[in-house]
């Protein structure tokens, strides 16, 4: 399968690398993709914006390959996205292109735990593009002289958003995936964000991160997890409820 991460900032994925690196393991095709360089972070400051890309190429290219992952940068401003079509435009084009069974991105609040504006808007065109890609008229919109039409993505995308920061939509199914074989690679991704991005690995302890991912054990019974919410356009028939 082909699984695709869309996060609005540079450790966004913290949340579910675990899960992306189990299925880099099993084979599957795997990428990050990054709408921002989250260039406002406060590690940046008074840092030129091309130094900024620079570096943030850097660390993602360490980071996916921590991972098993491909990945890829879209530049739509840190804290100036708007959930717009055109913004899930682009999406939809490296949706057609890399033709994902499942994407992975934030909760459409944005999540709790940090209710971040970009977050929300990144959620909102991940979900968009799955429409958009399926429209070959759309995908050619400003291409300038394209004319044959692009290949759509119509095969059903799985949708998953985060739903282990603050309280998950109750209307949505809930999915934890078992993550005990892939838990000290996440914990690599985190401790390699908290030495780069904050300077002090000691603020951010990995024991800490590892009891968020065994919060959980008491309703799966396995010791790690990541947690996700399940948004479906279409709800396919099963034969049987087990």
């Amino acid at each position: 399968m082909n699984l695709l991460a869309v996060f609005s900032h540079p450790d966004d994925e913290c949340g579910c690398a675990a899960t992306l690196a189990k299925h880099a393991r099993r084979g599957d095709r795997v990428m990050i993709v990054w709408t921002t360089y989250g260039e406002m972070s406060s590690k940046f400051s008074g840092v030129p914006r091309d130094e900024v890309k620079r570096v943030r190429e850097g660390w993602a290219s360490d980071v996916a390959g921590i991972i098993g992952a491909e990945h890829r940068f879209f530049d739509m401003g840190d804290t100036r996205m708007q959930g717009s079509r055109e913004e899930a435009l682009h999406l939809a084009r490296l949706y057609a292109e890399f033709q994902p069974d499942a994407v992975i991105t934030w909760d459409d609040k944005g999540g709790t735990f940090t209710p971040h504006p970009d977050h929300c808007a990144t959620a909102k065109i991940a979900y968009d593009a799955v429409v958009l890609a399926r429209l070959p008229k759309a995908l050619m919109e400003g291409q300038g002289d394209l004319v044959q039409e692009p290949e759509a993505h119509r095969r059903e995308v799985n949708f998953y958003q985060y739903a282990q920061y603050g309280a998950p939509d109750p209307t949505l199914p809930i999915v934890h995936v078992e993550v005990g074989d892939t838990i000290e690679v996440a914990a690599q991704v985190y401790g390699y964000y908290a030495r780069h991005m904050h300077g002090n690995p000691a603020a951010f302890p990995l024991e800490r991160f590892k009891i968020g991912r065994s919060s959980q054990a008491h309703l799966t019974g396995t010791p790690f997890t990541e947690k996700f919410s399940v948004k479906r356009m279409y709800h396919p028939a099963v034969p049987y409820l087990l």
